[in-house]
């Protein structure tokens, strides 16, 4: 991709541009100054549909000095705003710039209206009808596009509406999760457990320990392997929240369920990313949004805001 990135393409963008502009400029000047012989009776000679007749008459000044205005706008434009590859322009101005002036402008506005939650505690923020409609609102523009609507999630997306968490349901490290978002990678273990037959008989164990349908001669022969997954999972299978590994004894399957789900796991692991929100939202927007995931699960008394 650095190829594309160069200085050489913003060279190339730019002369384009100005060989497009100067391009509209000689054509004016060729056409304004070709002169075509006519009849007398000041026609070209041609006629289409056997009674069309174009005539010799010249171009319309107005129309002619439009099409100069419109060129002269576009090198002023040129002058002032971003449009020659990587030039910016006298004004400075960037649609980046504009946004970010924007989102300062809204939060500068909006200050005072989480100001009155931002020295509560996420519990009491969670009981707080205001508070949580505003967070509502903040989980559909930033979460929901992974968790869903109703913040059940999907396959490989968690549920924040259970009390399954990866990292942790407290609500300091929902903050801590909005703020520097995580990165979960399982590895690949096939090599790790064994031969292709070992894989299997551990994904058996792996259902055997939320009681899941399972074979228990195989789970039986797959306990011993477990080992090595017991680095993150823990030798009871109870997950670590401190590295983000999932608990296997709760029957709550992020990536799906089975005896071929679970194979796919071993032999090919997965990563799994939350972006960070700390860049797109303020600490008291952290603070309603944590709080309204953390009642998504805790379901607190919601009562009548402060008046």
């Amino acid at each position: 991709m650095s190829d594309f990135t160069g200085n050489f393409w913003s060279v190339y963008v730019a002369g384009i541009t100005v060989v497009g502009i100067l391009a509209c400029l000689v054509l004016l000047w060729v056409t304004a100054r070709k002169k075509i012989a006519a009849t007398a009776d000041n026609t070209t000679g041609h006629v289409w549909d056997e009674d069309l007749t174009e005539m010799n008459n010249p171009m319309p000044r107005w129309w002619m000095w439009m099409f100069v205005l419109t060129v002269v706008f576009s090198l002023g434009y040129l002058a002032f705003f971003p449009g020659l590859g990587s030039y910016e322009g006298n004004l400075k101005w960037s649609s980046r710039g504009e946004y970010d002036a924007e989102v300062a402008k809204a939060t500068q506005e909006l200050a005072p209206l989480y100001a009155q939650f931002t020295a509560k505690k996420p519990e009491e923020v969670a009981g707080d009808a205001q508070a949580m409609a505003i967070g509502e609102r903040l989980f559909m523009n930033n979460c929901a596009q992974c968790h869903g609507s109703d913040a059940r999630g999907s396959k490989g997306f968690p549920n924040l509406t259970d009390a399954d968490w990866l990292h942790g349901g407290t609500p300091d490290r929902i903050a801590e999760t909005l703020k520097a978002g995580r990165q979960g990678a399982m590895p690949p273990m096939a090599a790790a457990v064994g031969s292709a037959d070992d894989v299997k008989n551990v994904a058996h164990y792996v259902l055997s320990l939320s009681d899941s349908p399972h074979d228990s001669v195989r789970a039986q022969l797959g306990k011993s392997k477990f080992g090595a997954c017991a680095a993150c999972h823990g030798i009871d299978g109870k997950g670590n929240q401190a590295i983000g590994a999932p608990n296997l004894t709760d029957d709550v399957w992020l990536h799906g369920w089975g005896e071929q789900a679970i194979v796919n796991m071993i032999v090919n692991g997965k990563t799994n990313v939350m972006p960070a929100q700390a860049a797109k939202l303020t600490e008291a927007q952290i603070h309603v949004l944590a709080s309204y995931v953390w009642g998504l699960s805790n379901k607190p008394a919601v009562g009548k805001a402060a008046q």
